[in-house]
């Protein structure tokens, strides 16, 4: 599907980036950026921080940052209802699909700040041509489907609004390994088409698989940084945050 809208592409810019829950610090001075069309991997432990900073950015928790902009917009004046509207897109950690609506009611959900035209129903059919799955199920209830289909449907949804950005935190949570190979082939696709992706993952393999360069988060600090193929085979990385 195409992916990238008439305005371009632009620049995720995140500098000094703190998240606090009451008095612990789950994010500290994190500074990173997207650039347009590439594929950015967050890694790291359990608890390390990688969540706090995708909700972060789309301001979903309370945080202190001194400069967060997509393109020339200051997101850090932008309420996380209204991101999508500045081409954004969130896929949450879980799915949260509307279980009792229809899965073509779920997608049509994720263009409500677009206008119903013939642009919108061309995204709708890119959508099922991306997931043939959904297609076929588009009547049925989105809490009849399986996991791996909810996924899809999560990530069909944000791409209704047309995003420039995609923000996606564990998308292969829960997953089957073939259902995690799917998925990753939908990243691949959806960077081929010039999506930029921010990916928050567990799962390194489909990280470093998924993404150009990745940062490497502990306690809420940018360890380490480096391309996708470095860090793969960084023995520090191996050990330390992968168990391997």
């Amino acid at each position: 599907m195409t992916t990238t809208s008439a305005t371009g592409l632009a620049t995720l810019t995140v500098e000094g980036l703190t998240v606090h829950y009451g008095g612990v610090c789950a994010v500290r001075d994190l500074s990173f950026s997207v650039p347009g069309g590439e594929a950015i991997g967050v890694i790291g432990a359990n608890g390390a921080g990688k969540t706090s900073t995708l909700k972060a950015v789309m301001g979903l928790v309370p945080r202190t940052v001194g400069a967060l902009r997509f393109g020339d917009v200051d997101l850090s004046v932008v309420s996380a209802r209204t991101m999508v509207r500045h081409g954004i897109g969130y896929v949450p950690e879980g799915r949260h699909v509307f279980a009792g609506l229809p899965v073509e009611k779920n997608l049509l959900l994720g263009a409500y700040a677009r206008k119903w035209n013939a642009a919108t129903r061309q995204t709708l059919t890119e959508v099922y041509d991306l997931f043939p799955v959904l297609g076929e199920m588009r009547g049925r209830l989105a809490g009849a489907l399986s996991g791996g289909q909810q996924q899809m449907l999560a990530i069909g949804r944000a791409l209704m609004s047309r995003p420039r950005l995609l923000l996606l935190d564990e998308p292969s949570m829960g997953l089957s390994p073939k259902l995690v190979e799917d998925i990753l082939a939908v990243l691949l696709r959806l960077r081929t088409e010039g999506l930029s992706l921010l990916l928050v993952e567990q799962n390194a393999k489909l990280t470093f698989e998924a993404t150009s360069s990745c940062l490497v988060v502990e306690n809420g600090e940018v360890a380490m940084t480096g391309t996708s193929a470095q860090l793969r085979h960084d023995p520090r990385v191996r050990q330390i945050y992968l168990g391997l």
